[in-house]
């Protein structure tokens, strides 16, 4: 059978299953654009107010965006896709499993199983989210009040379980890449009960099969008490909860360094402590930008930028936030800005993603020649800007505009 017959058979496969509300789930994925920052695409079939649809749900490396077509109109959108950005898409039916692959040489290759167990379609919009955090027999997150013990997630734990699940997805990729692949050593800096810092081990464990130890650093002693405790009964061996300051804890060697929601300058005492370690990965979430407000001090005609409170508070944000993702770059990281989870859940909302790398687009004293214009043109342009100091990047994290 030719490579063309190939291709047709699964779509008029697909087409019947979908004319005959067959479809389970379609995934396209083998992108051809490695550049691309879609990933895949996920097709189902649902019953809406304005009748039988396919629902597209487009994955990207930091955000879902999800879209209803009529199926003649996603059959089409469909095979354009396939023509043009996937080279693979997997079918699941009520009675088949039929894979389809197209070669880079453009010969495509059709599978077909008969299901023993057949899966039923369901039409309803509202399905089940794909999560990396499994609830079933899971001891941390019964513990942590998340879920009951039946495994089901509390009613008004739901944001939280939310949050939890976006933090792993939007790791997974850097995870994935790691350069340490039989063993590492994360430290999350102010682990406070321990939600993401249990969430990140158990993927690192359980998903990704790496040996991981973990220490959650956590001023509060009750905290500490609390986790350590979870951890055992969770029979999480490497993973370890200590009483301490993110400033002076002494560490190993940190692989991946975490620091969610640290307040004021906590945040930029995690990125030196990050970049000192030479962490392969710094991932912060950064939380009461108060110190760069004070300092904010614009003389020019950006003056109206700074003019009303609440929008003064809103810029210092977005200022602190840019020059510390650009002090990771000067230090040889590849760095995002990402929505860490929608404002409807929580304000502070930004996470800030250094992968290291040692393929600089700049070299370091251009970017901080950068940082420093910034701050002319938000501080006062008098001051003392010098960038001389003993440890590498102690003082600039702290951010002072004067």
């Amino acid at each position: 059978m030719n490579s063309t017959t190939n291709t047709q058979l699964f779509f008029e496969k697909l087409k019947s299953f979908v004319d005959n509300k067959e479809l389970v789930k379609l995934q396209l994925t083998g992108k051809r654009n490695q550049l691309s920052d879609l990933k895949k695409i996920i097709i189902t079939a649902v019953e809406i107010k304005k009748g039988y649809c396919l629902n597209f749900v487009y994955r990207y490396n930091t955000m879902d965006i999800t879209k209803n077509f009529d199926t003649q109109e996603g059959l089409d959108i469909i095979a354009k896709a396939m023509e043009n950005d996937f080279y693979n898409a997997e079918m699941f039916a009520k009675n088949e499993h039929v894979s389809l692959i197209i070669l880079p040489n453009g010969k495509a290759q059709i599978k077909t199983i008969q299901q023993t167990l057949q899966a039923q379609p369901t039409l309803t919009h509202d399905r089940v989210k794909e999560r990396l955090i499994d609830t079933y027999n899971n001891i941390y997150l019964c513990e942590l009040e998340i879920t009951n013990a039946n495994g089901e997630i509390r009613r008004e734990m739901g944001d939280k379980f939310k949050q939890i699940n976006k933090y792993i997805e939007l790791l997974a990729p850097y995870l994935t890449e790691l350069s340490v692949k039989e063993s590492l050593h994360f430290a999350d800096m102010g682990s406070g009960k321990g939600y993401l810092t249990f969430a990140l081990y158990d993927y690192l464990s359980n998903n990704l099969k790496i040996k991981t130890n973990a220490t959650g650093v956590e001023y509060r002693e009750d905290l500490v008490n609390i986790c350590n405790s979870i951890a055992h009964k969770a029979h999480f061996e490497g993973l370890k909860f200590i009483k301490g300051s993110i400033e002076k804890t002494e560490l190993e060697h940190v692989d991946i360094l975490i620091a969610l929601h640290a307040c004021d300058t906590a945040t930029d005492d995690a990125i030196f402590r990050g970049i000192k370690s030479n962490a392969e990965l710094i991932v912060c979430a950064p939380c009461c930008h108060k110190q760069i407000s004070k300092a904010l001090n614009v003389t020019n005609e950006l003056s109206n930028v700074t003019k009303f409170g609440i929008l003064k508070e809103r810029q210092a944000e977005i200022i602190t936030d840019i020059i510390r993702a650009m002090i990771l770059q000067a230090f040889g990281y590849k760095t995002n800005v990402l929505e860490f989870i929608s404002l409807d859940h929580t304000p502070k909302n930004v996470m800030i993603v250094g992968k290291k790398t040692h393929k600089l687009k700049k070299d370091k004293q251009q970017i901080l020649n950068d940082i420093k214009a910034i701050k002319q043109l938000f501080g006062n342009p008098s001051a003392n800007l010098s960038f001389s100091f003993s440890h590498p990047i102690k003082k600039e994290c702290r951010l002072s505009l004067v």
